[in-house]
C-alpha cells in the first residue's frame, strides 16, 4: 500500500510516505518569520500543502496513487483513541479551533486535501484531545472546572504499543506509565490500553518542561495577574512557550543546561535537578493511581535522548518497575500504521461525531 502521512508542528511539516514496504520521513522546516507572517493557523494551509507538493514532486513521489492519507489530530471534540475518518464535523471542528488553535489542526484538513486528488480516505489517528480518563480523575479540587484531557497521545500510545511487542503482550493487557518529555512533558498512566489519568502540559499541569511551566501556585499566579506584570493572554503564551527551563535559563536546549552544568553553573544544575524531581513525582502519582501494578515505565521525546536525564529518573523511580526506553518521536510512524489497521480492518474505523457527541 502507498500511505501518506502529515504531521504539522509550530514552525515545521513532518511527511512520511510508505511506499514498497518502506517509510521515508522527512522534516520540512519553515522559518519562523514565514509562519508567523500568517495571522492564523488556517491561514497557513495554502502554504503547508504547497511545501507538501514540492516534496513529493522532487523526491519522486508526485505520481504516486496513495491508497490513504493520514494527518495529525488536533484539538478537536474530546474523543476515545482509534482511528477516525476526516468528516465533514471533524473539519468543521478543526477549523474552528473548538477546543483551541495549533498548528496540529491543520492535520487532518491537509490530508483531506491531498486524499481528494487520490480518490483515496483521509484518516486522523490518536488526537491530543484524546479522552479516557476515569471520572475521578477529572475533578479539580474545584467545582466548575474540570481536569482536561490534552497530551501527546499520538506518540505515547506508539511507545506503548511498542514496549507492549516488546514483551510479547498486547498493548490492551498492560499497565504502563508512559511519559512524552520534549518541549512540554505529558505523563500518562495506560490501564490495558487506556490512558486513565494524565496531566495537560499544554495549560499548565504537570513537571516543568524546556518550554512550558507545568502546574504552577494559583495564588502566585493571580498576583501577578493583581500586580499587571502579564495580561491574561500575555500570561497563556507563557505557561505554555516561555515558561519552564526558558524562564530559569534562557534556554529550551537541554544539551546546553547540561554543559552549563559541566562548567559548575549552580543554577542549571538546581533546574535541572527540579526537571528530574518532577517527572518522577508525576510517574510515582501515576503509579499510586494504579495501585502499584505497573508493568513498565515508558521514557519517550527528544529529552529521552539525555543519559543524565535518565540516569536521574532510574534512581528515582526505577524501583517501580522496569524502564524502557523510547527516545525521539514515532509520530509518523504511528500515523502510518493507524492507516494500515483501517485499512486490513484490523482495527474499526470511527466516526467524529462533532457536537451531537
Amino acid at each position: 500500500m502507498n500511505i501518506l502521512a502529515i504531521d504539522p508542528g509550530s514552525t515545521s511539516t513532518k511527511v512520511g510516505v510508505l511506499h514498497k514496504g518502506r517509510t521515508v520521513k522527512t522534516d520540512i522546516e519553515h522559518p519562523r518569520e514565514e509562519i508567523e507572517a500568517f495571522a492564523t493557523v488556517m491561514d497557513q494551509l495554502e502554504f503547508r500543502l504547497a511545501c507538501i507538493d514540492r516534496y513529493l514532486e522532487n523526491h519522486g513521489f508526485a505520481g504516486l496513487c496513495f491508497d490513504a492519507v493520514v494527518g495529525r489530530g488536533g484539538l478537536i471534540r474530546p474523543v476515545e483513541g482509534g482511528v477516525y475518518r476526516v468528516n465533514d464535523a471533524l473539519v468543521q471542528d478543526l477549523r474552528a479551533g473548538v477546543s483551541g488553535q495549533h498548528a496540529a489542526n491543520l492535520g487532518g484538513i491537509l490530508a483531506r486535501s491531498v486524499a481528494a486528488r487520490h480518490g483515496a480516505p483521509a484518516f486522523v489517528v490518536d488526537p491530543p484531545v484524546l479522552d479516557e480518563l476515569w471520572p475521578v480523575a477529572r475533578v479539580s479540587g474545584l467545582a466548575g472546572i474540570e481536569r482536561r484531557s490534552m497530551f501527546h497521545a499520538l506518540n505515547q500510545k506508539a511507545a506503548a504499543r511498542d514496549v507492549a511487542r516488546e514483551l510479547g503482550r498486547p498493548y490492551e493487557e498492560l499497565n504502563l506509565v508512559v511519559v512524552h518529555m520534549g518541549g512540554g512533558i505529558t505523563a500518562g498512566a495506560h490501564r490495558k490500553g487506556r490512558v486513565v489519568d494524565v496531566n495537560n502540559g499544554l495549560n499548565g499541569d504537570g513537571p516543568l518542561a524546556p518550554e512550558r511551566t507545568g502546574g504552577l501556585p494559583v495564588v502566585g499566579v493571580l498576583e501577578l495577574l493583581e500586580r499587571g506584570v502579564y495580561g491574561i493572554a500575555e500570561l497563556k503564551a507563557v505557561i505554555a512557550r516561555k515558561g519552564g527551563i526558558y524562564s530559569y535559563l534562557g534556554t529550551v536546549d537541554l544539551r546546553e543546561v547540561e554543559q552549563r552544568m559541566a562548567h559548575g553553573d549552580a543554577e542549571a544544575r538546581l533546574v535541572f535537578d527540579a526537571l528530574v524531581y518532577q517527572i518522577a513525582k508525576e510517574i510515582g502519582g501515576l503509579a499510586a493511581a494504579l495501585n502499584g501494578e505497573l508493568d513498565g515505565i515508558v521514557l519517550t521525546g527528544g529529552l529521552a535522548r539525555s543519559s543524565a536525564l535518565i540516569e536521574g529518573l532510574s534512581r528515582k523511580v526505577g524501583f517501580l518497575a522496569p524502564l524502557f526506553l523510547r527516545p525521539g518521536e514515532f509520530e509518523i510512524e504511528a500515523l502510518i500504521g493507524g492507516a494500515l489497521r483501517a485499512l486490513t480492518r484490523e482495527e474499526q474505523l470511527k466516526e467524529y461525531p462533532g457536537r451531537d457527541a
